[in-house]
């Protein structure tokens, strides 16, 4: 088991890489696992990562107090299906994707572009998110779909008094 001292100080080294090689962030960035991001995402603030890999060239925005479980990954590019030659071509078909304030993304998510979380989501461990997401839904499964949501109340109470995790 590592120290507690040897644990800070890769996570320390793991935030300034991801810092390094992103677009943008707005403040606080805490790296709890491997992440790996592009130059094509832009960060709010308090954004926790504790394993996320981004992949291709399509932007990520992702919003204020955002959290990710382990082993998450963002694809924005795929293949070119219908391009001239089978089963795929040389080209990409990019697609951004958009993910709100407030958001908390289970383990072993995959997020495929085109896709927009709305704010004070949770997606649950292990979801495959294809279609966008409402505010304060709570989803999942293979396509990811809402079957629940947040107390929308509650919520706005919490993010009124700036209770943040």
């Amino acid at each position: 088991m590592l120290k507690p001292k040897i644990k800070k100080i890769i996570r320390i080294f793991r935030t300034l890489k991801v810092q390094k090689n992103i677009g943008m962030s707005k403040g606080r960035i805490y790296i709890g696992g491997k992440t790996k991001l592009t130059k094509n995402t832009f960060l709010g603030t308090n954004c926790n990562f504790n394993g996320m890999k981004i992949i291709g060239n399509g932007k990520v925005i992702i919003g204020d107090n955002f959290h990710s479980g382990s082993e998450c990954q963002i694809i924005t590019d795929v293949h070119n299906y219908e391009g001239v030659a089978i089963p795929y071509d040389d080209t990409y078909i990019v697609k951004d994707v958009k993910i709100n304030d407030n958001v908390w993304i289970g383990n072993r998510v995959l997020i495929l572009g085109g896709v927009t979380i709305g704010e004070g989501a949770i997606i649950q461990a292990g979801s495959v998110v294809v279609n966008d997401i409402p505010a304060y839904a709570i989803a999942g499964g293979h396509p990811c779909k809402q079957f629940s949501s947040r107390n929308a109340e509650h919520y706005e109470e919490m993010k009124s008094k700036g209770r943040f995790h």
